[in-house]
């Protein structure tokens, strides 16, 4: 796996999606839409809306974006109704797969997403199948450099709710439960942690090791999978 490191794939992922900002835009207003039409307009209750509202900032997301997707889950503005799914299924190397869905068409989502798996070395797999092996967590990545003290960080983390802090060679990871996320997220900001990361995500209990070739092929099926309308978020157990 020389060369690879979970920390890579971040980087190439954000800066794909600083290559397609637009198709990013859409998939953050879809998730803005469907925050308001399950719990309404104010971020200050809603937890779903305001999560989504902080990641359409974060991708410099314009207001008028953002008021336009609110509008459209009121219904002052003409929208679709998106339904929301969970596909799981396996990778190149048996890796375990699970995709956030949107679509305004679930069959034809299904047969889409099917396809790309079937062509890139996987298989879509039964509700289930390896949802078990994932937990909903609060996600946070400071990357590693000289002003970053990894004891100090540790104390920042647990005080303030944080239930794990993981090091690598190129990072610290940070998790919590997600009722703690906006408390953690905010004395990491307090005491000027830059945040690579920061999301409510689907953390993975273990992790599997690809080799090469199949990391390879593995990462050329998240790039299909992300460039896919329908697909909101991608979780895998890859190490």
């Amino acid at each position: 796996m020389a060369g690879h490191s979970k920390w890579a794939n971040i980087k190439h992922k954000k800066s794909r999606q600083d290559a397609q900002r637009g198709k990013i835009f859409t998939k953050i207003s879809k998730e803005i839409m469907v925050a308001v039409q399950q719990g309404g307009t104010d971020a200050d209750t809603n937890f779903k809306l305001r999560l989504a509202i902080q990641k359409a900032k974060s991708n410099n997301m314009p207001n008028d974006n953002i008021e336009r997707a609110i509008k459209r889950g009121t219904g002052d503005l003409d929208g679709k109704n998106f339904e929301e799914i969970v596909y799981e299924g396996y990778g190149p190397g048996g890796a375990a797969v699970m995709l956030d869905i949107l679509t305004d068409n679930r069959n034809r989502t299904a047969g889409e997403i099917r396809h790309i798996f079937s062509k890139n070395n996987g298989n879509l797999g039964e509700s289930g199948c390896v949802s078990w092996m994932f937990h909903r967590k609060g996600l946070f990545v400071v990357e590693k450099n000289d002003e970053v003290e990894e004891d100090e960080l540790l104390l920042v983390a647990l005080e303030a709710g944080a239930e794990d802090v993981k090091s690598t060679d190129e990072i610290f990871q940070i998790t919590c439960e997600p009722e703690e996320f906006e408390t953690v997220k905010k004395a990491l900001e307090d005491n000027d942690y830059k945040l690579e990361v920061e999301e409510v995500s689907m953390v993975p209990e273990n992790t599997v090791s690809l080799s090469e070739s199949d990391l390879e092929k593995m990462e050329k099926l998240e790039e299909v999978l992300d460039d896919h309308n329908d697909v909101q978020n991608i979780y895998t157990n890859v190490e």
